[in-house]
C-alpha cells in the first residue's frame, strides 16, 4: 500500500503540470504514455517490442494521434490513406516472414493501434476543449473506482463477471456510479461546466459504466494473455493501460455524445 501511495503521488506530480500547461508539451506527454500503452499491449501478445510490425504500429498510433495536424505527409495522403498503408504493410509482412507473423497477429496490432490512439487522442482533444473537463472525468474515473471498492466491500454479494474480474460485485459497480453522480454535482457546483446540471449527471452514468465496461476490457486482456499487470513502469499500480483503461473508453464517449465539443 505505501508503494502504491508513494507511486501515485509521483505520477500525480508528473502528469499534472502537463495537464496544466497544455499546448505542445501535453500532446507530447501524451505521444509517449501513449506509445508505451502500446507497448504493453503488443508485449502481451508475446511479440518482439522492436519487431517490424511494433514500429509499424508506433508510426500508425501516431498519425491517429495527431488528428488533423498540418503535418507535411499531409500534403500526399490522406490520414486515413496512411493508416491504410499502415495496414497493407503489415499484411505484406506476413508473407514475408512466412506466417510467422500471422493475420491474426495483423488484426490483433490494427485493433490495439485503433483502441489506444482512439483513447488518447480525445486525451489531447479533451485538453484543448477546456482543463476542466480533463478533470470532470479524472474525478468520476477515480469517484467510480472508489465507490466501487468500498461499495463492494462492504455490501458486495452478488459477483459481477467472476470469470474476468472476481473481485467485483454489482453492488461494487452501482456504488460507482452513486459516487461518481455525487462528485460530478459538487464538481458542477464548484467549477460549472457548461451543461445543466441533468446533463451533467446523465453524461457521469454513462462515463461511470462504460469506465467499469473499460477497466472489465483490460481486464479480460490480462487474464486471456496470462499476465497480472500490463506493464510495471508504476510500482504497485502496474502499467500505463492498467491506470488509463477506463479514461480510454470515458474520454471518446464524452465527446461522441456531445458532452465535450
Amino acid at each position: 500500500m505505501k508503494q502504491r501511495i508513494i507511486t501515485a503521488i509521483l505520477a500525480i506530480v508528473v502528469f499534472l503540470p502537463f495537464v496544466i500547461y497544455g499546448r505542445l508539451p501535453f500532446a507530447f506527454f501524451v505521444y509517449v504514455i501513449a506509445t508505451i500503452g502500446l507497448m504493453e499491449l503488443i508485449s502481451m501478445q508475446k511479440n518482439a517490442k522492436y519487431s517490424v510490425p511494433s514500429v509499424l504500429s508506433i508510426g500508425m498510433l501516431w498519425i491517429i494521434l495527431s488528428g488533423n495536424a498540418d503535418i507535411n505527409l499531409y500534403e500526399w495522403f490522406s490520414q486515413t490513406e496512411i493508416i491504410m498503408i499502415g495496414v497493407l504493410l503489415l499484411l505484406s509482412y506476413t508473407v514475408l516472414v512466412k506466417n510467422k507473423f500471422t493475420f491474426d497477429d495483423a488484426g490483433f496490432a490494427l485493433l490495439a493501434v485503433i483502441y489506444v490512439g482512439t483513447g488518447f487522442y480525445y486525451l489531447i482533444e479533451t485538453r484543448d476543449a477546456n482543463l476542466s473537463y480533463v478533470f470532470f472525468a479524472l474525478f468520476i474515473v477515480w469517484a467510480t473506482d472508489t465507490g466501487a471498492y468500498f461499495f463492494g466491500r462492504a455490501f458486495g454479494r452478488k459477483k459481477l463477471w467472476p470469470k474476468i474480474s472476481p473481485n467485483k460485485t454489482v453492488e461494487g459497480a452501482l456504488g460507482g456510479i452513486i459516487l461518481a453522480c455525487i462528485v460530478a454535482v459538487i464538481f458542477q457546483f464548484v467549477s460549472p461546466l457548461p451543461s445543466s446540471m441533468l446533463v451533467v449527471i446523465g453524461a457521469t452514468i454513462l462515463a461511470s459504466v462504460f469506465g467499469q465496461i473499460g477497466d472489465l476490457v483490460e481486464s479480460a486482456f490480462k487474464r486471456h494473455y496470462g499476465v497480472k499487470d500490463s506493464g510495471k513502469i508504476l510500482p504497485g499500480h502496474g502499467g500505463i493501460l492498467d491506470r488509463f483503461d477506463s479514461l480510454l473508453f470515458v474520454l471518446p464517449l464524452l465527446h461522441f455524445i456531445g458532452f465535450i465539443q
